[in-house]
């Protein structure tokens, strides 16, 4: 039987609009959904902290916060951690309202149901049927800002260093399976600036798709050296380098003076984020040195490490034991890295499943209901209580 505050939450979470993006337009403050969490924690017993996030240089972000609570006392314990914004929503492609949860046969829609702001609802849920007060060790809910962006929230967390718990879990969309190492994620932008003028006489300008054309061109070479080495347990079992965005120009008749384009490398665990960056800067140079001061590449956002579980609480066999499925690596990126840097065990595990993430029609499957409590309270009673 499902919980009947539960289904009210759930509710309550998806009409909060909490999204972030690189568009200023677009881009929303995560305040009003970390006040309605700390509300919420708050009616549980538990203690809160709200502390402003400092959003990165440039950033269009405003209005960003973590939110922490805290029931219980002492040293160790476990951190049930998420993010509290979302995407953006495809205007016109959803068949509901993206901000009011719909509930249809087993499914619950909304933005955010499924990555991952529903997952509070189901914390809320399992820890509202735990004697608290009985808890020898301290349990913690982490709300994060701006995890879809830039990960300010979970990096200023790490820099805070205000807890140690021994174990940690991060909520996001794993069907419930144990994700105890993912890939990082390193995203570049590169401008080309040219030198516009009639097409009729090229030789007159300096056109910066050409500029272009020579980066593609040494950049997927690079993507072929990438293909080693190799870690057979992820699915796609090498570093991966995608060419993501190009814009530029502005007419048929007329020589291209400026472009960009983006692009994004996804190292494997035990490769250095430094190093790959000033790697891409060799691969680079040619284009570099053929146009002097017209080719500039800058990161869209710091990277974010790849991940490995310390497991020095043995909480992958825990998590084995708890979801009765086996441990797995995962090829995208998750705020693990920043949360792991805190010295806890650190695995990625929730409900739902990552193909519904940032599609239009977001929803969660019902049946993840009963296993997601079990799993929560499970943690709890072996850990704290």
């Amino acid at each position: 039987m499902i919980n009947k505050n539960f289904i009210q939450r759930y509710q309550d979470i998806i009409s909060i609009p909490s999204i972030s993006a690189f568009d200023a337009r677009l881009d929303q403050s995560n305040q009003p959904m970390i006040h309605y969490l700390a509300e919420q924690c708050e009616r549980l017993g538990a203690s809160i902290a709200i502390h402003p996030v400092p959003v990165p240089s440039g950033s269009a972000a405003s209005g960003k916060f973590n939110m922490l609570a805290t029931f219980g006392r002492g040293e160790g314990g476990l951190l049930l951690a998420g993010h509290s914004d979302t995407v953006p929503f495809d205007e016109g492609r959803w068949q509901s309202d993206p901000f009011t949860l719909k509930q249809t046969d087993d499914r619950l829609y909304g933005l955010g149901s499924c990555d991952m702001k529903g997952f509070f609802a189901f914390v809320l849920s399992a820890l509202e049927c735990l004697p608290l007060h009985k808890l020898h060790k301290p349990v913690y809910i982490l709300a994060t800002a701006d995890e879809e962006t830039s990960m300010a929230g979970a990096r200023f967390f790490a820099q805070q260093q205000l807890i140690r718990p021994d174990m940690a879990i991060i909520g996001e969309p794993t069907e419930l399976k144990p994700i105890f190492k993912h890939k990082g994620h390193i995203a570049h932008r590169l401008d080309f600036t040219g030198k516009s003028g009639h097409s009729s006489d090229p030789a007159a300008g300096i056109n910066a798709m050409e500029m272009l054309h020579q980066a593609i061109g040494v950049l997927l070479d690079y993507k072929q050296a990438l293909m080693q080495p190799q870690d057979d347990s992820f699915a796609v079992p090498h570093s991966t380098l995608n060419l993501g965005h190009v814009a530029g120009g502005d007419a048929e008749n007329r020589i291209c003076g400026h472009c960009h384009m983006t692009f994004d490398v996804r190292p494997l665990p035990g490769l250095d984020s430094q190093a790959m960056i000033e790697d891409i800067d060799r691969v680079l140079a040619p284009v570099y040195l053929k146009w002097p001061g017209r080719v500039t590449r800058q990161l869209l956002y710091p990277p974010s490490p790849a991940f490995g579980c310390r497991d020095e609480h043995n909480i992958i066999a825990l998590a084995e034991q708890l979801t009765g499925q086996t441990a797995a690596s995962a090829n995208y990126a998750t705020e693990a890295p920043f949360i792991s840097a805190l010295g806890c065990d650190t695995l990625v595990l929730g409900p739902g499943s990552i193909k519904q993430a940032h599609q239009p029609d977001e929803f969660i499957e019902l049946k993840y209901y009963q296993p997601t409590i079990s799993l929560i309270q499970g943690l709890v009673n072996h850990l704290c209580l």
